[in-house]
C-alpha cells in the first residue's frame, strides 16, 4: 500500500522533472548549474547527518525513506540531478528532455500504480516488490510525456525499455544503481539507437 509520505515523494519526482524539463527548453537551468546543484546536494548530505539544515532537513524528514536517510541523505534527488545531467550531455535537446520526462512520469507513476493496483508480479523480476500493473502504467505515462519531444516508436521504445532497466536489479560492486540514474540513460540511448534505425 502507497503511504502518504511515498505518495508525496512520487508527487514531488514528476515536479521536479517538469520544472527541470521547462527550465532546460528555456535555457534556464544550464548543464553547469546543474553541475553545481549536484555538489551543493552532496555538501548538503554530508552536512545533514552532522547538524540541522533548515531546507534540507525538513525535507530529509518528511519525504525521505527512512533506509536512506542513515545511509545517504538526499541520494534519490542526487542521482534524479545525475541523471539529468548525463543526458544533456550525451543527447541532443528533444531526446534529453524526452528521457527527463519518462523519469519524472514514467517510474513515478510506475510506483504508485503498482503499490496501490499492483497484483501480479513483474514477468522481468518475479522477487521484486515492482508489479507488472505499475510496469505497464509507468511505461504508458512516461511514453505521453516523451511524446511532447520525440515521434512515437522512439517514445514508445524508450519509455517500455526504461521501465523494464528500472525494475531489473542492475548492481555495480554489489551495490543496485539508483534507478534516478538508470531510466533516463537507458531510455535516452534507447529513444537515440531507435531514431537511426527509422
Amino acid at each position: 500500500m502507497l503511504t502518504q509520505q511515498e505518495y508525496l515523494r512520487q508527487l514531488l519526482h514528476i515536479v521536479i522533472g517538469v520544472i527541470t524539463v521547462v527550465l532546460i527548453y528555456f535555457h534556464i537551468l544550464t548543464p553547469f548549474a546543474i553541475f553545481l546543484l549536484i555538489i551543493v546536494g552532496v555538501i548538503a548530505s554530508f552536512l545533514s547527518k552532522r547538524t540541522y539544515l533548515p531546507f534540507f532537513t525538513y525535507f530529509l524528514n518528511n519525504l525521505e525513506r527512512e533506509n536512506q536517510r542513515d545511509k545517504f541523505p538526499g541520494k534519490g534527488l542526487i542521482f534524479y540531478f545525475v541523471g539529468v545531467l548525463l543526458v544533456i550531455k550525451l543527447f541532443d535537446t528533444n531526446i534529453a528532455l524526452a528521457s527527463i520526462m519518462i523519469l519524472a512520469f514514467g517510474d513515478s507513476i510506475s510506483h504508485m500504480v503498482g503499490r496501490h493496483f499492483g497484483r501480479i508480479k513483474n514477468i522481468f523480476n518475479g522477487n521484486s516488490r515492482k508489479l507488472l500493473e505499475g510496469t505497464v502504467a509507468g511505461t504508458l505515462a512516461g511514453f505521453l510525456g516523451a511524446l511532447v519531444f520525440v515521434p512515437i516508436a522512439e517514445a514508445f521504445l524508450g519509455s517500455l525499455v526504461a521501465m523494464i532497466a528500472e525494475v531489473i536489479k542492475i548492481d555495480f560492486n554489489e551495490k543496485p544503481l539508483d534507478d534516478n540514474f538508470i531510466v533516463p540513460l537507458v531510455a535516452g540511448t534507447t529513444m537515440l539507437l531507435v531514431g537511426q534505425w527509422i
